[in-house]
This record gives structure tokens, sequence and C-alpha cells, in this order.
């Protein structure tokens, strides 16, 4: 993509597209039902429910987070003020993916058989990986700072973050299927699928306000890497899903989430002399409280 594309397409183009490819999507899945009988993954063989998580997982996260990335060309022609809102606003919805999943790790915790020993666990896991995001970060954004490109190494750890939280994403299907619970199955892909359309633009975010579009591998890589790892939670529910196990995967994911805030903020610090204006405290709100409705009141609303 070049800057003369931005130029010549409308905004109003570019900020659509996602929308007619979302809906093409959504009709493509309805009259193609690639996913089969869900209800007969209870009873299934081991090898048929790996490959059935497997296509959920390519359904549920890499889809609809390459579809959200859609609007990286809309975001390419905000101002750098506008661009602030909108990494603000991605900081918020990490904020409230890692609120929630916060809130799943203490759950899981008290399930465990030793709820001491996994809490010791997710904290350990929360710290190290903070810590080794802390690391990690410096060198992906010092080596994508000597191309021009700061803001892929901030992409790439956001995605990372992103992809931990898609792990649990894919245990909640997998344990619902195989626990029979294919309708309540069927609404988490649903909620699901719009829950990582948002996340999309939050991935590309940092990207939007790099001086070089990166190649299309990146997008693909972050893609991947975002929304693959439900396929991942999906295995783990089907072979070796445990309380003490959820909650140390989600204190990773926590940890990383958290780090990737922190980059973010710093990402808006770099050409701001203010974090904290009005803009960016509504963008941070906004996004947090998208979130919020989607999770809380349409997936739960669905659910009751």
């Amino acid at each position: 993509m070049t800057n003369a594309f931005y130029e010549r397409t409308p905004r109003w183009i570019l900020f659509l597209a996602p929308f007619v490819v979302l809906g093409g999507a959504i009709f493509l899945l309805r009259v193609t039902a690639p996913l089969g009988d869900l209800g007969a993954v209870e009873t299934a063989s081991t090898g048929d429910v790996l490959r059935t998580m497997a296509m959920i997982g390519l359904v549920v996260g890499i889809v609809p987070v390459a579809i959200g990335m859609l609007w990286f060309p809309f975001m390419r022609t905000l101002q750098a003020r506008s661009l602030h809102v909108v990494l603000a606003l991605s900081a918020g919805v990490l904020a409230f993916v890692g609120l929630e999943m916060t809130f799943e790790a203490v759950d899981y915790a008290g399930a465990a058989p030793s709820p001491w020993a996994a809490g010791t666990l997710a904290v350990g896991g929360f710290v190290g990986t903070f810590l080794l995001m802390v690391t990690v970060s410096r060198w992906s954004i010092r080596k994508a700072a000597s191309s021009g490109n700061r803001g892929l190494g901030v992409a790439y750890l956001v995605a990372v973050g992103l992809g931990l939280h898609s792990v649990g994403e894919g245990v909640a299907i997998g344990s619902s299927l195989l626990l029979g619970e294919s309708g309540l199955a069927m609404l988490l892909i649903i909620g699901f699928i719009l829950d990582n359309v948002t996340e999309g633009p939050t991935v590309v975010a940092a990207v939007a306000r790099d001086a070089e579009t990166p190649p299309l591998l990146h997008f693909m890589a972050l893609g991947a890497i975002a929304g693959g790892p439900v396929v991942l939670g999906g295995w783990l529910a089907a072979v070796a899903f445990s309380p003490l196990m959820a909650a140390t995967l989600l204190a990773i994911g926590i940890g990383a989430i958290a780090q990737v805030i922190w980059q973010v903020v710093d990402l808006i610090r770099f050409d701001a002399p203010r974090v904290l204006v009005p803009g960016n405290t509504f963008g941070f709100a906004g996004g947090f409280l998208l979130m919020f409705v989607i999770d809380e009141i349409l997936i739960d609303g669905l659910l009751l």
C-alpha cells in the first residue's frame, strides 16, 4: 500500500470496507457451515477433535482479527493527534481484556486442588512474563526503529498479548464442546468473532504512525500471532486442561498485556508532550467500554 493509494481512495470507503468484508464472511460462514456438527465433538476421536478445533481457530481467531486489521488504511489517513486517540482506545481494549483475564485466573486458581500453589504459579507467571516482555520489547523496538518503523515492534507485542488471551477463548470453546454443550459453544464462537474483529485495529494501530507501511508478510504474521492461539487453547482443553494450567496461562497473558499497555503509552509519549489529554482519556474509556458492551452485555446476554 502506498500513500498514493490512501490519497486516491475516499476515507469513507476505507472506513466502511471492513464492514462489507465482515458481512461477506458471516454470509459465507452461514452458507458453507465449515464447522460441521459441533454436537458430535463430544463423542469424536481425539484426531477429529483436534481437526475441529483447528477449523474453529481459523474461523474464530485468525479471520476476524484479519478483518479488523483492514481498518489500517483508514487509520493511515489520520493525523497524529487522532492516531494517539486510536492508540489510547487500543490500550483501553487491552485493559479490559487484562481485567477480564484477572478475574478468570482468580476463579481457576480457587478451583485448583491447591489454590495456594496455583496462586503462587500465577503470580510467578505474571511477574516473569512482564519482565521477559520488557526485555523483548526493548530489543524488538530497537530493531524496528532502525528501519524507521518503531511502531511495528509494538504491534508485535500487542499481537503476542492478545494471542495469549486467545488461548483462553479456545479453552472456553473446547471445554464447552467436550462437555456436550454445543449450543453454548456456538454462542461463544459468535461472541468471540465479534470480540476479535475489534482486536484487529488494536494490533495495527501502532503501525499506522510509522513512516513506511510494512510488507504484507508482517500483517499476516500479526494476524496469526493474535488469533491463531485459539487453536492451541482448544487443543489444551481436549487433551490436558486443568484449573492450575488455566490460571497459570491466564497470568502469563495478563503479564504480557500489562507490559504492552505500558509500551502503547510510551509510544504516544514519543511524539506528544502529554499523554493524559481529553482525547486520549476518552479514547481509552471508549475502548474499555466497547469491550464491556461486547463481552459483558452482548455475549453474556446471548448466554442467558
